[in-house]
């Protein structure tokens, strides 16, 4: 009860710095189709079998081996997809000396082979992941980049920042960064974006403060608007709401005007502190500045009013959210229930139930579970065993807390057997681990145990 629905938590930071969406990559020729005696390399029908990785070894000898047996037989013309397909393999297998070394050895081998930056990506993709320590083998796929005469991109920064964030390597993604940046060229929006995300995520605010101001002065990156909803939301997170005020001046002196990403964002930092008239005063500022709230905006504010206890208001806006053309859903009913429930309108909750199935709009788990835990809370138990049945009709799992509330109730209305019959459908459904569940039970049981002891049970 009272979290944030999972549609609109942290929308705009991860959906705002991913790249955009591009044709998937055709997926890496298996090279064993240019072996003597394949009489086509496109695969029937009846072979479409994942590919396999024809490298059995990491040994960088037999590596060679095989590479020169294929080149030696291929009846088709090995061009830089096969060769990029080749390292491809050997490098999930192999160390980066013995990648590099394998690259070497093909292009002594093959001297129509050109290797292009999508070749040296591979290397280098390969490096950042590598367990290491230093930055020794990354600079030596860049060195050997920019001495076969194919200089560092846009979309070589982008590989290793990514590569050694997925690795846990953000302090160094951040330097290579800066030196790529120095020598090469600045990276785009979406690596910048991405790597500020991930800082904010990994270190102090003054840091990322830092790493700003030095890529603005020395490099003269700036940051953009997605940047600034990234620090918001950071701040918003970390429920800093002054600093995200301040941060949302400076956005205004850097010449941006607020979107309804920034604007949300906002908002959503209120609604997580229960600051219900502070997130209708973000609301009325979209309005006034001319942004058109979406539906995450209405989500997040019926959410927020809810969760504050002003559902009159919160329906109102749900009203108001489809004046604008958005039909409430699951997340904008669950959120006015939750609110309905705290304020004891429990009944009222559970009818809503009826009009949004009506509206053609379909419960989810958080539905159940937050009219569970209310119709328990509010020791309207037949009430909650209903809602249990359409939960076991569904197969809808069992929150803990929903779970914990239902077993609790059950056991001090001496209903103990079904209490066990609770506990058997959380484990079979694995709503929650054997040992979780258990533990709540056995608790409630030592209750019951010692409150008749007391003589405050029969």
């Amino acid at each position: 009860m009272g979290k944030i629905p999972s549609s609109f938590r942290s929308l705009t930071s991860t959906q705002l710095v991913k790249k955009p969406a591009a044709p998937p990559a055709a997926p890496p020729r298996d090279f064993r189709n240019g072996i003597a005696g394949r009489e086509s390399a496109k695969p029937s029908e009846d072979s479409r079998e994942p590919l396999r990785n024809p490298f059995k070894s990491p040994d960088l000898s037999d590596a060679k081996s095989l590479f020169n047996s294929i080149a030696a037989t291929s009846r088709i013309p090995l061009d830089l997809k096969f060769h990029n397909s080749v390292l491809q393999s050997y490098a999930s297998i192999a160390a980066v000396d013995d990648t590099v070394k394998l690259f070497q050895h093909i292009r002594k081998s093959q001297p129509g082979f050109s290797p292009e930056p999508s070749t040296f990506h591979i290397l280098l993709s390969h490096a950042c992941r590598a367990p290491d320590s230093s930055l020794s083998s990354v600079h030596q796929v860049l060195n050997l980049m920019v001495n076969s005469g194919v200089a560092p991109n846009q979309a070589t920064t982008d590989i290793a920042v990514r590569s050694l964030c997925e690795s846990g390597r953000v302090s160094e993604a951040m330097d290579l960064m800066k030196e790529l940046t120095k020598k090469h060229a600045p990276p785009d929006a979406y690596t910048y974006n991405y790597l500020l995300k991930q800082l904010c995520k990994s270190g102090p605010l003054l840091f990322v403060y830092d790493f700003i101001d030095e890529m603005l002065k020395d490099y003269e990156v700036k940051p953009d608007l997605i940047s600034f909803t990234i620090l918001i939301d950071n701040v918003c997170n970390s429920k800093n709401l002054r600093e995200a005020e301040n941060l949302v001046s400076a956005l205004r002196r850097a010449g941006f005007k607020m979107d309804c990403f920034a604007y949300n964002t906002i908002m959503k930092g209120y609604c997580t502190m229960s600051k219900g008239s502070e997130a209708v005063g973000v609301y009325k500022k979209m309005k006034e500045e001319g942004v058109e709230p979406d539906r995450v905006t209405y989500n997040t504010l019926i959410f927020g009013l809810s969760k504050c206890g002003r559902v009159e208001e919160a329906r109102k806006y749900m009203e108001t959210m489809v004046e604008s053309g958005y039909e409430p859903d699951a997340v904008a009913y669950t959120s006015l229930m939750n609110g309905m429930c705290r304020k004891g309108l429990t009944l009222g909750a559970l009818s809503l139930l009826g009009e949004m199935e009506a509206k053609g709009c379909a419960p989810n788990d958080c539905t159940y579970n937050t009219l569970l835990y209310g119709m328990c809370k509010a020791r309207l138990l037949d009430k909650g065993i209903e809602v249990y049945g359409l939960m076991k009709s569904n197969g809808v799992k069992l929150e803990s807390g929903a779970y914990a509330t239902l077993v609790k109730t059950l056991v001090r209305s001496g209903k103990v057997a079904e209490a066990y019959a609770v506990f058997d459908y959380a484990v079979e459904s694995k709503s929650l681990t054997d040992a979780s569940a258990y533990s709540t039970l056995e608790t409630t049981l030592k209750w019951l145990k010692k409150a008749k002891e007391q003589g405050l049970a029969v």
